[in-house]
């Protein structure tokens, strides 16, 4: 059942065929959005394209694009809006840079980094912004991370450019606000994806203990027990893509099950 504005609204969604990205995906095709979906497994996101279209028959357009490669981004979106008849919605999202210390970084491991996460939400911006304008409801979200606000150990990479793309988000916000597109971002917690099984390992090994028994200790830090499933997740995502959020705009959400215990 469509319930948020979103039938017939056409979304792009970066680095969509597994994780956060496919389950965001899943979420504003059910709502009725047509979508745009890329990835760099070509295998992947046109399976996933397929199984989105069919379980919910919706327009689905798949592409293999590395969001690193800047050109290629920036037509992946153009094309997107020729194809979808403009865009409503944006979300970007990539995967998790390298992890390690930051003493242990190269300057091309930071370049990567830089090109992976930051400045692929500035190219696809940029290329989003002309098939957005006059568009009711027109919004962008950025995936983050928790780590916008509390850094991560041995997460340098993602600690230093997740709050950068928060802090565009913020600037984009109110720079684009009279033009009435919404900017907003959503800060994963621990959520149950393969990203964050890899990360339990890798500290977990760090630790001399195992990646399950690393698991137990973070879902103890965590309020509410466990970790979330992509599924929450999305569903804090097409909220803050649909009209049910239409006055929402600049903020960033978190959704960790109370892991981030700042009060700003």
């Amino acid at each position: 059942m469509q319930e948020r504005g979103l039938l017939g609204r056409g979304a792009v969604v970066l680095a969509a065929s597994q994780g956060l990205g496919r389950a965001v995906a899943e979420g504003l095709a059910r709502q009725g959005a047509h979508l745009a979906l890329c990835s760099r497994d070509a295998g992947a996101i046109q399976r996933v394209g397929d199984e989105i279209a069919g379980r919910h028959g919706v327009p689905v357009w798949a592409a293999v694009v590395d969001v690193t490669r800047g050109a290629d981004l920036e037509a992946f979106v153009s094309e997107a809006g020729q194809r979808l008849g403009g865009l409503h919605t944006l979300v970007t999202n990539s995967g998790g840079p390298k992890a390690g210390a930051a003493t242990a970084m190269s300057d091309a491991e930071w370049e990567a980094g830089f090109n992976l996460t930051l400045m692929s939400v500035v190219r696809a911006v940029r290329a989003a912004l002309p098939w957005m304008e006059g568009r009711p409801g027109a919004n962008i979200v950025s995936i983050v991370s928790s780590s916008a606000k509390v850094p991560i150990e041995d997460l340098v990479l993602s600690n230093a450019f997740r709050p950068a793309i928060v802090g565009l988000a913020k600037t984009l916000s109110l720079e684009l606000a009279p033009r009435g597109i919404r900017v907003n971002s959503v800060a994963p917690g621990r959520i149950d994806t393969e990203r964050v099984r890899h990360l339990d390992g890798v500290h977990g090994q760090r630790h001399g203990v195992s990646a399950e028994d690393w698991r137990q200790r973070s879902e103890a830090s965590i309020p509410l027990g466990r970790y979330g499933t992509v599924e929450e997740f999305a569903d804090a995502v097409v909220f803050l893509a649909s009209d049910a959020a239409r006055y929402v705009t600049g903020q960033c959400l978190f959704v960790d099950g109370g892991l981030t215990r700042t009060l700003l």
